[in-house]
């Protein structure tokens, strides 16, 4: 039996459910990741599964004792105490047995009697038998790998520092299935990678939400797809749902192409007049009106982030020059003696624990913090912009708009006058979300507008001090990509391990004690060219091989059989099509149902069948041609070099 089941939810908040009538399972065992865009009701659908949010309809089905906890993006208001108590807090009966052991010990030194020697042997073996001292070490375990001191005043924290505390809790309770929302948020390299392999160990079953690629890759064995309120189960592992949800997307555009154009035919014929309401083609008046219902009925897919950063004009060549730097808090020595360049065009990724000093680094490049000893030498015509992970240029009492615009109707991108609204749609702002004000807006929506507010200046020097946080990964990689087109020099502090691979040159990495070391490439590269982290090194990510290989398809001549394919597939297709018009007329014909009970069960049987090959017939015709095309550019290129 499966831990959960959902039949047939459905949840809104107005306007369209962000789940409609969705079903779906999770057995013992399985490590899920749900995926989908920002806004799509990932949280949502956690909160459902934990029991914290009624659906609006359908059922939940819980396996009979089963246990569930649950890592949400929101810190519970209710908690206190200190860190240990918080943590602990949620292994029921956990610090009971603690402090009846620490009374009755107390009592016991004061008093030696045989009752309190009795009492403490039988607390002892309650604690032994819920396995307490086992759990107290789990507990100091996760509160060392998560660099949580123990005694600090929970109220105390920062979000991000409470945050890591409930992900803490949610790791040492034991839970039968456990539901993760975006749990490396706020975590450094290190943390992530205990946090792998502390999953991968497999204690519970297990349903999370990441940006992470890497985290995501090396945990899921089934992929959730939530998009559009529905969704599709995809097993194996991402790459393999990346392929077949791409086979997917490309039918699914072929078969509403196939629909819209006989919906566009239909409502041509219809208009024709009096031939349409003849008795005999009542039928096909009634199958018009159910494809305008369906059409009506279609949840198109979200548009793409359309991002673009605006670029000043080109800074010198030398950007940053650090020599002997040293800086510290205090007595805490943060950077020693350390010395570098930043040339123009170069892409830094800083890596290091959280508190070893990253952005304090950041601020030492930009000219921001000057040095304890050593110089900082900064290059001429500098514009930079900064993305800072506190998000602290954002004004939450404000709207989307007035935090972009000040008041202006328009902003300027690269020379063009762009009205805010529609700038705001390019990041996928509703015009009723961009009057929104800001606090009430998600954190992957706060960091979109960020985006939108630091890339409507001109800049030269893009500095980004985590910005993956809250990202889903479609406009993560649509980040990844501009900043690989940037111009400009980029800086960049980051957890986010696919991140760093896919666009630094050249990594600052904080090895200890203030020491900071440079390498050539990206998170991986570190790996291979530092010793201590050899065993850590993954094989070169599929990724990398798909963003830095020529693409062959692209350079390659057709072979023979693939010209003749693609001289025949023209003509195939119209005969599809022609089969296609003369079982739509057919059907619209009463005397098909009259004279032949199964001839209209046959006919819709074989336009399903037509459609199938329509599509895989464009796609076919499409994936040949572009072959043909790029051969003939490249081609072209030779011939005029």
């Amino acid at each position: 039996m499966a831990l959960i089941t959902l039949q047939n939810i459905s949840l809104a908040f107005g306007g369209l459910p962000i789940l409609d009538r969705i079903s779906m399972q999770i057995e013992a065992g399985e490590r899920v990741c749900l995926v989908g865009r920002n806004g799509e009701g990932k949280s949502s659908l956690m909160r459902l599964i934990a029991g914290k949010q009624p659906p609006d309809s359908g059922r939940i089905i819980r396996q009979q004792g089963v246990k569930i906890g649950l890592l949400g993006q929101e810190v519970e208001a209710s908690l206190a105490g200190t860190v240990y108590s918080v943590v602990s807090g949620g292994i029921e009966g956990f610090m009971t047995l603690l402090d009846q052991h620490r009374d009755v010990s107390s009592r016991l030194a004061e008093n030696g009697s045989a009752s309190l020697l009795a009492e403490l042997a039988a607390v002892e073996h309650e604690m032994e038998t819920a396995s307490v001292w086992q759990v107290r070490q789990q507990i100091e375990t996760v509160l060392s790998r998560l660099q949580l001191d123990p005694e600090k005043d929970f109220a105390e924290l920062s979000g991000g520092m409470q945050r890591r505390v409930m992900l803490a809790r949610a790791l040492v309770c034991h839970p039968d299935l456990l539901l993760l929302d975006e749990p490396t948020n706020h975590l450094d390299i290190e943390s992530i990678t205990w946090l792998e392999e502390f999953l991968l160990a497999g204690y519970c079953t297990l349903l999370f939400v990441t940006h992470d690629r890497d985290l995501l890759r090396k945990l899921a064995t089934r992929i959730l797809d939530l998009e559009r309120g529905s969704i599709n189960s995809w097993p194996g592992d991402y790459d393999t749902y990346l392929r077949r949800k791409e086979e997917m997307l490309a039918a699914e555009s072929s078969r509403h192409a196939l629909f819209d154009k006989k919906l566009a035919q239909e409502e041509t014929w219809v208009r024709q007049g009096i031939k349409a309401r003849r008795t005999r083609n009542q039928g096909r008046v009634q199958a018009l009106v159910e494809m305008r219902r369906q059409h009506k009925a279609r949840r198109q897919q979200v548009g793409n982030v359309r991002m673009v950063i605006t670029e000043a004009g080109l800074s010198g060549k030398l950007v940053a020059v650090l020599e002997d730097v040293s800086f510290s808090y205090g007595v805490d020595r943060v950077i020693r003696n350390f010395s570098g360049t930043v040339l123009r065009g170069d892409r830094v990724g800083i890596i290091g624990p959280n508190g070893s000093g990253k952005t304090t680094l950041l601020r030492l490049l930009l000219g921001e913090l000057r040095p304890d000893a050593g110089q900082v030498r900064l290059g001429t015509n500098l514009l930079p912009v900064y993305y800072d992970q506190q998000r602290a240029q954002l004004d939450a009492a404000k709207t989307v708009i007035d935090n972009l615009g000040d008041g202006s109707d328009f902003v300027e991108i690269n020379g063009r006058r762009r009205h805010i609204i529609g700038y705001l749609r390019d990041f996928l702002f509703t015009p009723d979300r961009a009057r929104s004000p800001v606090s009430i807006i998600s954190g992957g929506e706060r960091n979109r507008l960020l985006l939108a507010k630091l890339f409507a200046r001109p800049s030269n020097v893009l500095v980004l001090d985590e910005p993956t946080n809250d990202l889903d990964i479609e406009t993560l990689e649509l980040l990844e990509e501009l900043i690989m087109e940037y111009s400009g020099t980029v800086l960049v502090v980051s957890h986010d391990r696919a991140f760093l691979n896919n666009i630094v040159t050249s990594t600052l990495v904080f090895e200890g004690e203030g020491m900071v070391q440079q390498y050539a490439g990206g998170y991986d590269d570190w790996l291979r060219q530092n010793p201590v982290h050899q065993e850590k090194v993954p094989p070169l990510r599929q990724e990398r091989k798909e963003r830095f290989k020529a693409k062959p398809t692209g350079h390659r001549k057709l072979t023979f059989k693939e010209s003749r394919e693609l001289e025949e597939l023209p003509g195939r297709i119209e005969t599809l099509e022609q089969e296609q018009r003369r079982l739509f007329e057919a059907m619209a014909d009463e005397s098909l149902y009259r004279d032949d009970g199964n001839a209209a069960a046959r006919a819709g049987t074989r336009l399903s069948e037509l459609e199938q090959l329509l599509a895989e017939a464009y796609g076919r015709w499409e994936e040949l041609e572009t072959v043909r095309e790029e051969y003939s550019k490249i081609k072209g290129l030779r011939t005029e070099g």
